[in-house]
């Protein structure tokens, strides 16, 4: 090895290396040196071991190879156990090339699962352990036996719940009464079912009869007829319909259950086989789902907390590793105490110091609240920051400010000196006032902070941010402070049912009033306003003195009454808690408003996990990449919303994948690193059997970035036979086959196509993997593997368009929508689902034109296209499906203020539907060049759309009114469920899009919905816009040809 070289990392990565030399140290003391091929997996090398240890001595004293396992030092100078031994070595990468067999210590299987969830979920499980932490290891230990429970219950399933659990149905939204009488006027639908091979005739596998069926039937009436024409063609004995199910083939789709056939989500290309089932003789035995609260800590005194009427006090002792300049002063200047946003009390002063390394405070700090009115969820926040003294120049004068570094807890805090000071913030932290067991805070804190780059510099704090502290200890300044023992005895805040008895005893007065006629219609429209989020004093009385009213006539509006409840006044908590215990279950929509950082309070988390267990399986997956997100405003790794989801994620496999993949692509992020890892662990030990499954996943997605990388790396004369040239090595070609897709577990990508994949020569190098369809003869499928860029808000933005398609096809208007799939599966980098027979705007009007500054010009390309794609008798049916989504697209692309809608980023599929792609710019954040504003519309409607409408005749204007008619009932659709749509967006705040920070960011939806409007008055804005944009389209053209001069590259 050449000096200064140290490690096997370029040689794990060099192409055309076959095989690499290695040395083995055995326990008998024996050193071997042998080659081993790089697709080697770890056993075959142990058998290699053993098969060259033969010759040498001590070999009777070894035993059993089984009894061993190969140790190495890995890519992070960790120890590991390669426990997994069907690994392939250059996946494994030792840092050396050196492995030591050891003897295998402990339960091995244990230590082999141990194993597979650790290279799962990219931490190793020891992590957790080395927290040493008491809550880490009771969240563990209470989350195994949970997970466990679950599994064991599994096992009892019945056939058709197991099918229900491992492969739950695709439905369409049901806009019909289920169970409605079949309609005399209802057309036949048509289904081609094939039969797979019996094992006494492999010959059916061959034969597939067209039968005919009532769209209202139920799949049971369908397997009846399949296997009625299957016994007179073979004439073979007829069987039960309870012993077969449909299968779609090429995926692991299903049709079965009480659902009309007309309900399932079935393309035309997947020909449903007739599949014998396995049979269970075990029924399902309901029990008591496992939902207990964990115990509650012994001998607590929990009377005294509420009777100690002292002020909360702290320490502030010193800070560590501040990066300050020396012999300037340090401003340690204020703190304070939040429960959610709200501050609890003033803020409080501290001394200042002289600046170094490590300032010295060693003050108490007494806050304005006494330690009986702390709520629950009371967290203690710090600010660090610089103060920068400024001294007034005339301009052009440059001189060094002087500066001074402040440590702070505050919130919308003003200087008297602040025409001569400016505030640089450096690093923030929170933590809470409790522990997760209750009890008060005691003794000494070492925090460690965070990062500091706010965008508004009057707000030093973060009381959004997370509680945990910064796990990177040896470089993140530290805050030390003592919680002061206030009491010999430890104090416990009282849990919910003591609080509940100070109500039935009468501890605290509790008491309702009725309102005049003038409170009650004030009332009235508080409660109407949706936009109410503000309120003046005389409100929040009135609020509070008619709360029996708001639960009793306006219970959705249970988030407006927990803003104005003084958290910092134990008698208005209790009767806050009290009357939440008696508060009718919200809907969904109100639900998930109070799962926003706003709402801390346990009652009221609790509460709104209850009203969340009533959402079906398809809800939670339509809401889940919100549920996820919200998890990190949780103060504790405990917690009602953890339970709820994995509860949901090990009854249906399905939230499962996803809810993995969820977790999993943000396990890179410090701040929820461990809890994201330990819900991890969780969900993998209470499904064994689908480590397997995602561990394949996991190892493509693995091979897909080391090929983005190569790609990368190389050239600008990189060309496509390089990247097929890689693909085609044996380890990649394994690895990218045979497995689930991460964005829809139901389709399997079977034989990746090496010679049909290629890369695009945009800035990402976005790579395209195209896959066999065994099926489908001469049909591929196709994914983009992108690394580089975030694609969260893509997903986030395609999650809203398939909500507004769901919605719509409630109300019967299927605007033929396509929510390609987008899933985020690590560090900027996801997958993201190829659209078959597409093509862009720009590509069909640069083929139809001589030149790119005329092609935006040319609006008959569009039409031209689809009449090549589409004959006589399909053109009308083309045009129909470009009329719909565009009208669906156009109403979209307006409420989510989508940008950067250029014609490369609006595509057509050949069958007429259009769709948008690529959404880096939501929320108005339209984009910009030299100050001007290129985006002058408030959507995409151009004449060359019109023109296809109206299907190339200028006078058809019944047609475009009807497109316009689509428009308009698409938008009062959304307008009526506006208030779901701005509470995902809200939720989505703790995510950390930069288009989507605050509620500020929001305020855009809410503008774009009406949100407080009449449907009236919101219908009226709308038609203002439509005509605006069809008035301006000139301007979106002018734009679309700028882009295709930009980005044309014909010669």
């Amino acid at each position: 090895m050449s000096p200064g070289k140290y490690g096997m990392q370029e040689d794990w990565e060099k192409d055309g290396v076959q095989e690499i030399m290695m040395d083995f140290l055995l326990p008998t003391g024996i050193l071997l040196n042998f080659p081993v091929s790089r697709n080697d997996t770890i056993k075959n090398i142990k058998r290699m071991v053993w098969k060259n240890a033969r010759s040498e001595a001590l070999f009777n004293a070894l035993g059993d190879s089984d009894a061993y396992v190969f140790t190495c030092i890995n890519q992070t100078a960790e120890r590991e156990e390669l426990e997994e031994e069907s690994r392939r070595i250059s996946d494994v990468r030792p840092f050396m090339c050196v492995l030591r067999l050891v003897a295998r210590e402990g339960d091995r299987v244990e230590k082999l699962t141990n194993a597979q969830i650790s290279l799962l979920i990219g931490k190793g499980l020891h992590e957790f352990e080395a927290q040493k932490n008491h809550e880490v290891n009771e969240f563990r230990s209470k989350m195994r036996t949970f997970c466990e429970e679950k599994a064991q219950e599994r096992q009892q399933l019945s056939w058709q719940q197991w099918m229900e659990y491992s492969f739950p149905c695709d439905l369409e939204p049901c806009c019909f009464p289920c169970g409605s009488a079949k309609s005399k006027n209802t057309k036949k639908i048509f289904i081609n079912i094939k039969f797979e091979a019996c094992d006494h005739d492999l010959l059916l596998s061959q034969e597939s009869f067209m039968l005919q069926q009532d769209p209202q039937d139920l799949p049971e009436a369908l397997i009846r007829n399949a296997l009625k024409k299957k016994a007179t063609v073979f004439r073979s004995v007829r069987q039960e319909p309870g012993d077969y199910t449909l299968r779609c083939n090429g995926t692991w789709e299903f049709i079965y259950g009480n659902h009309p056939l007309c309900q399932f989500k079935v393309s035309s290309h997947k020909t449903p086989s007739l599949v014998k089932c396995p049979t269970f003789t075990d029924q399902y035995d309901q029990q008591h789902m496992y939902n207990k609260n964990p115990p509650q800590p012994t001998n607590q005194n929990t009377s005294s907390l509420w009777s100690i009427n002292e002020p909360f006090y702290i320490h502030l002792v010193q800070g560590n590793r501040v990066n300050a300049d020396e012999g300037m002063k340090v401003w340690c200047g204020f703190a304070g105490l939040f429960h959610g946003s709200e501050l609890l009390c003033k803020v409080v002063t501290s001394s200042e110091v002289t600046v170094c390394s490590e300032p010295l405070w060693d003050q108490r700090l007494e806050f304005d609240i006494n330690v009986a009115d702390l709520p629950r969820m009371s967290r203690l926040c710090f600010a660090l920051y610089a103060v920068i003294e400024k001294t007034k120049k005339p301009r052009g004068t440059k001189k060094k400010n002087k500066k001074a570094v402040s440590l702070a807890v505050t919130y919308g805090i003003f200087r008297p000196s602040c025409t001569t000071h400016r505030d640089c913030p450096i690093a923030w932290v929170n933590t809470m006032v409790f522990d997760y067991k209750d009890q008060l805070k005691t003794g000494e804190f070492l925090l460690s902070t965070w990062p500091s780059v706010p965008d508004d510099k009057s707000d030093l704090l973060n009381p959004m941010g997370t509680v945990e502290k910064n796990p990177n200890v040896d470089s993140a300044a530290g805050l030390l402070i003592h919680f002061p023992n206030i009491r010999q005895y430890p104090l416990y805040y009282p849990p919910l049912d003591k609080i509940c008895d100070l109500e039935k005893n009468g501890d605290t007065h509790i008491s309702f009033f009725s309102g005049t006629k003038e409170e009650y219609l004030k009332l009235k429209e508080i409660m109407d306003n949706k936009n109410y989020t503000e309120f003046f004093e005389d409100e929040k009385e009135l609020l509070w003195k008619l709360r029996a009213d708001v639960r009793e006539y306006y219970p959705e509006s249970l988030s407006k009454l927990l803003l104005i409840t003084k958290w910092n006044k134990r008698e208005d908590v209790v009767q806050m808690v009290s009357l939440l215990r008696n508060w009718p279950d919200l809907p969904v929509i109100q639900a998930l408003e109070l799962l926003d950082y706003s709402f801390p309070d346990p009652a009221v988390r609790s509460f709104t996990v209850r009203c969340l267990r009533k959402l079906s399986d398809d809800e939670i997956l339509q809401y889940l990449i919100q549920l996820v997100q919200v998890l990190k405003y949780e103060s504790y790794l405990d917690c009602d919303l953890t339970t709820f989801l994995l509860e949901r994620a090990l009854s249906n496999r399905r939230i499962g994948h996803f809810l993995f993949w969820h977790l999993r692509s943000e396990t890179h992020v410090a701040s929820v690193s461990l809890r994201f890892g330990l819900i991890l662990e969780a969900y993998c030990r209470g499904n064994i059997h689908h480590i397997k499954l995602l561990a394949k996943q996991n190892e493509a997605l693995g091979k897909m970035k080391a090929l983005s990388d190569f790609v990368k790396s190389g050239s600008q004369k990189m060309t496509a036979e390089d990247l097929k040239l890689c693909i085609r090595q044996e380890s990649y070609l394994e690895a990218l086959s045979d497995l689930l897709s991460p964005l829809n577990p139901s389709i399997i990508l079977e034989e990746i196509c090496a010679d049909k994949c290629r890369f695009m020569d945009s800035k990402m190098r976005p790579i395209w993997l195209m896959y066999k369809n065994q099926w489908a003869q001469g049909d591929m499928m196709g994914i983009i593997f992108k690394n580089g860029d975030d694609l969260r808000q893509d997903m986030l933005t395609l999650q809203m368009i398939q909500l507004m398609e769901t919605l719509w096809k409630k109300e019967g208007l299927d605007l033929r929508m396509i929510p390609y799939g987008c899933l985020s599966t690590g560090n900027k980098m996801g997958l993201i689902e190829v659209v078959k027979n597409s093509d862009t705007i720009a590509n069909i009007q640069r083929n139809n034109s001589n030149s790119a500054a005329t092609a935006a010009f040319n609006k008959d390309a569009l039409l031209n296209w689809l009449k090549s794609k589409n004959p006589e008798e399909k053109l009308d049916q083309a045009i129909e499906e470009f009329t719909l989504s565009c009208a669906g697209y156009c109403v979209a692309t307006y409420v989510l203020g989508i940008g950067d809608r250029h014609n490369d980023n609006i595509m057509i599929r050949e069958t007429g539907q259009l769709f948008h792609i690529d959404f880096g710019h939501f929320l108005g954040n339209f984009k910009r060049k030299l100050g001007i504003n290129r985006e002058r519309v408030p959507f995409i409607l151009t004449y060359d759309f019109v023109h296809v409408i109206q299907q190339g005749r200028t006078s058809n204007s019944e047609k475009f009114e009807r497109f316009r008619e689509y428009c308009e009932r698409a938008y009062k659709i959304l307008c009526r469920n506006g208030t779901l749509f701005v509470n995902l967006f809200a939720m989505m705040k703790a995510a950390g899009l930069p288009e989507l920070t605050s509620f500020k960011d929001i305020q855009y939806l809410k503008d774009s919905l009406a949100l407080g409007k009449s449907e009236e008055e919101a219908l009226k804005n709308f038609k203002v816009k439509f005509n605006e944009a069809l008035r301006e389209s000139w301007k979106t053209k002018v734009n679309w040809m700028m882009h295709s001069l930009a980005k044309d590259n014909r010669p």
